[in-house]
């Protein structure tokens, strides 16, 4: 057979010895796939076309009677010097000859088909190893004719490489691999992904993200993957999280996706490549690495806001405000009764614990903070009670997951239980305020629905630092005010009472302790009764503060009315006084003393380093009285002098102590023309008002100091 004997066109399959259509063997090309007119344009490229794969068609005789261009390529002959040639003798060198017609026959005779490599002659001299594929075919005239499929066996083994990597790469990455198609529908799922998502392959494939990822919100991954099918700009790293059937219970995991559109060689778009990151544990790292911040912040917190006073109470809030809603969402600071009185606790280890509120704080408005004990309320709690044991082992009590036969041992009434449950309450934590060894009492904590996540074991150890800080806060407060207490009611018991009535003279008087300082300190007043009418006023401040002070202050008092009663004059009292002060184991103190002469209608005053009085008289306006200043008692060698001042009927004396006009960011002048305005202003009131507008004006909110104030006013 020749190629003379195929048609000349090539609009059909004309009937001829070959039967073959014509025009495939001179190089032309048959008809476009899918019913296209000739001459569409349209992109054929594919893998034949990456492997220039050559078809030649030999006849029984071994003749050439079809060339494709791409034998042309791969041999280096033209159709037209190839066709109607022996092909054995065009391409195959004479030492392969045979083996070559050999194998040649067997296709023919036995119909069998051949594959392999072997080597064939270039055009240009050159011999290249050429992947076959022989078979046999038989046209309609059954004429036998051998199809040689050649590729360069260079192409097909780069290929291989290729698509071999491409496996490995898609079937042993560690990372998710998958296709979709331009509906969105999973196409190819590697084996990581399958892992990853819990679902073998076969439940992914022609199903929707939305479809197959059940416990993960696939809507925003879907909506970005679209827009990179739309847009053909990548998307990296957009975060994914949820569960998975893989791993059930084991909390949520975190994906990395990133999508870019998938192109065939000619820019078809096949779909939407994704790639997913398993980063569970990064981001579990980073969370950790969160909270560890979170709670250092939270502890930083706590030394700066927790102890500022030495109050119970307001440790105690201070304590409840740090912790919510940063670690609860409920909070409640509670002590044991018999530590504020400083007692022992009754059967500690056993047995019902009388408990005194403190403090309740919630993050929201909540119906479990009705469920608390109001602060200031004391209950008696039995040994069911959590918050019981917690205080009675001395050790923290968690109850991660609350169920309803928790709730009973929770709450204080089965009331309170119903509001915590309707609260939504689902996890406790109650850890003990320890201080010195001593369990003062428990920091109650509750999650509710604001707050999803349960108490866990680094929740515990954060509770119990910052209640372990509370408590020795709380237990300074403690013994403080107990000693403050004991330091007032002996510095009370030291004061007089009401000022007595004497002749031509009304008097009034406050004393007031110190509200922020350590200890209360020594100041005092006095109205004592002389003969012939007179009447001595006298203000003093002791230095230092605490019991110390007070019981000197109490001394000081009475020998000031030892001296008085001599009827000495005031500067002969006060040298007396200096003289029994002096010395390393007293105190030093200021004192202003004055007495009162209704029948010469005058006061006499001495002053021993101590702040001046301020006259207000009927007539005139108010002024400080010109003493002369003496150095303070207890100094020794001062001289004092007295000094005569008017005192008519109507007329005011102001008598004071440092604590009620010092402050530390004003100037003494400042706040002694203060103190003066506010006299003139109080001349219609009555003493005891002037008293009180006197201290409500100048005496500022936790004053570090206490305050001794008298008036006095002439009647006669």
């Amino acid at each position: 057979m020749t190629a003379g004997s195929f048609p000349e066109t090539g609009t059909g399959t004309e009937e001829g010895r070959g039967g073959l259509p014509r025009g495939t063997g001179g190089g032309g090309a048959a008809g476009p796939p899918g019913g296209l007119v000739p001459g569409t344009a349209f992109d054929a490229r594919g893998l034949l076309d990456v492997l220039g794969v050559a078809a030649v068609v030999v006849d029984s005789a071994g003749r050439i009677v079809l060339w494709s261009p791409q034998a042309e390529d791969l041999f280096g002959y033209r159709a037209d010097e190839a066709l109607g040639q022996y092909v054995a003798r065009l391409i195959i060198d004479e030492q392969h000859r045979s083996e070559a017609m050999r194998l040649f026959g067997e296709v023919l005779r036995r119909g069998t088909a051949w594959a392999g490599t072997f080597p064939v002659r270039h055009k240009d001299g050159s011999v290249r190893e050429v992947e076959f594929r022989n078979m046999r075919l038989t046209d309609d005239l059954g004429d036998l004719y051998a199809l040689g499929i050649a590729a360069d066996r260079a192409a097909v083994a780069r290929v291989e490489t290729e698509l071999a990597l491409s496996d490995r790469l898609v079937d042993q990455s560690p990372i998710g691999l998958a296709v979709l198609d331009t509906e969105l529908r999973y196409a190819l799922v590697n084996p990581a992904l399958e892992r990853f998502n819990g679902l073998p392959a076969a439940r992914h494939l022609g199903r929707r993200p939305s479809e197959v990822l059940e416990g993960v919100d696939a809507a925003p991954l879907e909506a970005a993957a679209r827009r990179v099918l739309e847009t053909g700009m990548p998307l990296l790293g957009l975060q994914a999280m949820g569960g998975t059937p893989s791993d059930p219970g084991g909390g949520e995991h975190a994906w990395s996706v990133s999508f870019y559109r998938l192109e065939a060689t000619g820019g078809r778009v096949l779909g939407v490549a994704a790639w997913v990151v398993d980063v569970t544990e990064r981001h579990r790292a980073d969370a950790a690495a969160g909270r560890s911040r979170r709670r250092l912040a939270l502890i930083a917190d706590a030394s700066t806001r927790i102890g500022t006073t030495l109050e119970v109470e307001r440790t105690a809030d201070e304590l409840a405000a740090v912790v919510v809603p940063a670690l609860a969402d409920v909070a409640a600071v509670d002590v044991l009764d018999s530590v504020l009185s400083l007692r022992r606790p009754d059967s500690p280890e056993r047995g019902p614990a009388l408990f005194r509120a403190l403090a309740v704080k919630s993050g929201h408005e909540t119906e479990a903070l009705a469920a608390a004990d109001p602060p200031g309320s004391v209950a008696l709690y039995g040994a069911e009670r959590l918050v019981t044991r917690c205080v009675q082992t001395g050790r923290p009590v968690l109850v991660a997951r609350v169920g309803p036969e928790d709730l009973p041992r929770i709450a204080r009434s089965p009331e309170a239980a119903l509001r915590l449950a309707r609260a939504g309450v689902h996890s406790y934590l109650a850890v003990p305020l320890i201080a010195r060894g001593e369990v003062l009492g428990a920091l109650d904590l509750k999650r509710d629905r604001h707050h999803p996540l349960p108490f866990d074991a680094d929740d515990v150890l954060l509770a119990v630092e910052l209640a372990a800080r509370a408590a020795v806060g709380i237990d300074n407060a403690r013994w403080y005010q107990n000693v403050r207490n004991a330091a007032v009611t002996l510095q009370r018991s030291l004061l007089p009472g009401a000022p007595p009535e004497r002749p031509g003279l009304e008097a009034a008087a406050r004393y007031q302790p110190a509200q922020e300082s350590s200890e209360v300190g020594g100041d005092w007043y006095d109205v004592i009764a002389l003969p012939d009418g007179k009447t001595a006023l006298v203000v003093g401040d002791v230095m230092g503060s605490g019991i110390d002070a007070a019981a000197t202050m109490g001394g000081l008092r009475t020998a000031t009315r030892a001296f008085a009663d001599l009827d000495l004059s005031p500067a002969q009292v006060l040298r007396h006084l200096d003289r029994i002060t002096v010395g390393p184991e007293h105190s030093i103190a200021t004192c202003l003393f004055a007495v009162h002469d209704p029948r010469r209608g005058r006061c006499r005053i001495a002053n021993a380093g101590h702040l001046p009085p301020v006259r207000l008289p009927a007539d005139g306006p108010a002024e400080l009285v010109d003493v002369s200043t003496g150095v303070p008692l207890g100094v020794g060698g001062g001289a004092f002098r007295t000094t005569r001042v008017p005192f008519l009927p109507g007329d005011r004396l102001v008598l004071y102590t440092d604590g009620l006009i010092e402050t530390r960011d004003s100037a003494i002048d400042e706040r002694l023309a203060l103190l003066v305005a506010l006299v003139e202003e109080t001349r219609e009131l009555s003493l005891e008002e002037s008293c009180d507008r006197l201290l409500r004006e100048l005496r500022r909110p936790g004053a570090p100091d206490d305050v001794a104030l008298l008036i006095a006013r002439s009647t006669a």
